[in-house]
């Protein structure tokens, strides 16, 4: 079983922000396979099971998400390695995309909380690069929209992380996918 989790927050409020890239390119894997999340507060989130993948979009606000990712993995017996995070991150150019095997949270609090709940910094990650805006307070510039053109670049990157999510769900070798796509 391979578990995809996109990090956001829930809400009207927080639908169309720069850092709810995870719950979009989730959003749109779904649409693009005729898929439907389902709310469940059993895992705290929208999930989706198809086949031998799951999807997750933790409900738990970006600063708890490991809490609801533990919970779908003890349910599913997913292990640590059969997941992969994807997140927006603030050090990568916008629209770049970087997998991981491992790392730091670099500042991030849905990794945080990850890290915490995993117990290690060992776990697949896709970043989803959004840019800093220098005159722009950090917090306000992550919760902001998406201009045309950054929507446009957006629109055409998340074509690319439904390959990479299909790559992954195929057990691909993660090295391999890495050396394909960052």
């Amino acid at each position: 079983m391979k578990l995809v989790v996109g990090l956001g927050n829930p809400g009207r409020k927080y639908k169309k922000t720069k850092h709810n890239v995870g719950f979009i390119c989730l959003d749109h894997y779904a649409k693009k396979n005729g898929l439907t999340f389902k709310l469940d507060n059993k895992f705290n989130g929208e999930w989706l099971k198809q086949d031998d993948l799951l999807l997750l979009k933790p409900h738990t606000f970006m600063n708890l998400s490991g809490h609801s990712i533990v919970k779908i993995m003890k349910f599913y017996d997913v292990l640590i390695e059969d997941v992969l995070i994807i997140y927006d991150d603030l050090s990568l150019p916008f629209g770049k995309i970087r997998l991981r095997e491992m790392g730091s949270a670099g500042g991030h609090n849905g990794i945080k909380s990850i890290i915490q709940n995993f117990k290690t910094e060992e776990f697949k990650r896709m970043k989803v690069g959004i840019d800093r805006n220098p005159v722009m307070e950090q917090k306000d510039y992550v919760l902001s929209k998406f201009s045309k053109p950054e929507q446009k670049e957006l629109d055409d990157k998340v074509e690319v992380i439904s390959t990479i999510i299909d790559e992954f769900k195929s057990g691909k070798d993660f090295v391999n996918i890495m050396n394909q796509f960052n």
